[in-house]
């Protein structure tokens, strides 16, 4: 699903929302889990799953069109973890 279809699920199921209103709940959703987790933070969610950051480490890599090493910086980066209701939902036989 891309934000456009989730914005279509959203007015089919709300239709008396506007389609700028459904648009700016939308976007201040994404905006306030991507505000926290720059912070440090952590998004839980009951019953989807949580969003947290996990840093990785400096290290060596290498530029794929000309083979020379170059240092990649470590850095911060988004992890989730689906919740328990989630993973039930998926594993269904």
């Amino acid at each position: 699903m891309i934000r456009s279809e989730l914005l279509q699920a959203l007015a089919r199921d709300n239709p008396g929302m506007k389609a700028d209103e459904i648009e700016k709940v939308v976007a201040v959703f994404f905006d306030e889990i991507a505000a926290r987790l720059a912070k440090g933070g952590r998004v839980e969610l009951r019953g989807f799953g949580a969003f947290s950051t996990r840093s990785r480490d400096a290290r060596t890599g290498r530029n794929p069109r000309t083979g020379e090493s170059v240092s990649v910086p470590g850095k911060a980066v988004p992890y989730f973890k689906p919740g328990k209701e989630m993973r039930a939902k998926l594993n269904t036989d």
